[in-house]
């Protein structure tokens, strides 16, 4: 069998975890963002088009 080891990921220089963390809650913002964006065009799709 394969000797696995450690994990290198683990162990990797050059893991920036605070700029990690910070494009994650940018991309969390976005889709918050693109959800209501899209509910409000809903919204208003059904107010006058109906």
């Amino acid at each position: 069998m394969a000797d696995h080891g450690e994990l290198q990921y683990a162990t990797a220089t050059g893991n920036d975890y605070p700029a990690h963390e910070q494009t994650y809650r940018s991309f969390l913002t976005l889709v918050k963002v693109a959800i209501t964006v899209i509910t409000i065009i809903v919204i208003l799709m059904a107010y006058f088009l109906v």
